[in-house]
């Protein structure tokens, strides 16, 4: 069973980038079995420090990634001004460094992955419905040197539309920034609905000028023996989706 699932994308060759299944390796046991990289969901920290490294040794990283302390905000980490040993709060980050690798953690939150179409620089996001609303995607496109037209995304596996149930409040919040959120919503019982995140993020990301967007099709609820979710399980570990340029 592979490790992780790789974007289709046409990322320039020196551009890696993955997100990890919740089987295929790993030491964790359940309800984090097997493959939990998140380091704040109650699992031994021995194993998730073991599942780290296994990650590195399975990609062949050229370095650890960088773990940001996600916050469900909009904040964003330049990563070529940290050192390697940083972790800072954010819930994006940026690169323009070979050999940097960045990294998101996520259980039903979305997990955007970026490059500039020619390989000089690559960002990831972290995506829930509050960080979406909350402009985390304009925040993450902002910080690279690229103009948006030059910039390709992928969205990693998240909750998806058919499952992901919110209330009237998270609707509202989506509304009163533009009316053409309500295409991300469909009414399910009363007064909830069926929120489409892959729908709301590619609208922002247009809206932005990002105009190649890839991904977007899996489920992290619907397939458990593939992702963790804490919508299903409450209780679970974490799926990490990485993005990094490879050394000359």
């Amino acid at each position: 069973m592979p490790a992780w699932v790789e974007p289709h994308w046409p990322a320039p060759t020196r551009v890696r980038a993955l997100s990890t299944l919740r089987q295929g390796a790993g030491v964790s046991l359940p309800p984090f079995d097997r493959f939990n990289l998140g380091a704040r969901c109650g699992d031994d920290p021995a194993a998730v420090a073991a599942n780290r490294r296994e990650l590195q040794r399975l990609a062949a990283l050229p370095n650890p990634p960088l773990w940001l302390r996600q916050v469900h905000g909009a904040g964003v980490a330049y990563a070529d001004a940290l050192d390697a040993e940083a972790e800072p709060e954010a819930d994006a980050a940026v690169t323009a460094r070979p050999g940097r690798v960045l990294a998101v953690l996520t259980a039903d939150c979305l997990p955007l992955l970026f490059c500039a179409d020619d390989g000089s620089a690559v960002g990831v996001a972290h995506a829930g419905w509050r960080g979406l609303a909350g402009g985390v995607i304009e925040a993450a496109v902002r910080a690279f040197d690229a103009p948006p037209s030059r910039l390709l995304a992928w969205l990693g596996p998240a909750a998806g539309p058919e499952r992901y149930e919110v209330g009237e409040e998270v609707r509202a919040a989506f509304l009163a920034q533009s009316e053409e959120a309500a295409g991300g919503f469909r009414p399910n019982r009363g007064g909830h609905w069926l929120c489409d995140l892959y729908a709301l993020a590619r609208q922002r990301l247009t809206a932005l000028g990002v105009n190649r967007v890839f991904g977007g099709e899996r489920c992290s609820i619907g397939e458990p023996e593939q992702f963790f979710s804490h919508r299903r399980d409450g209780r679970s570990g974490r799926m990490a989706s990485l993005v990094w340029i490879e050394p000359a």
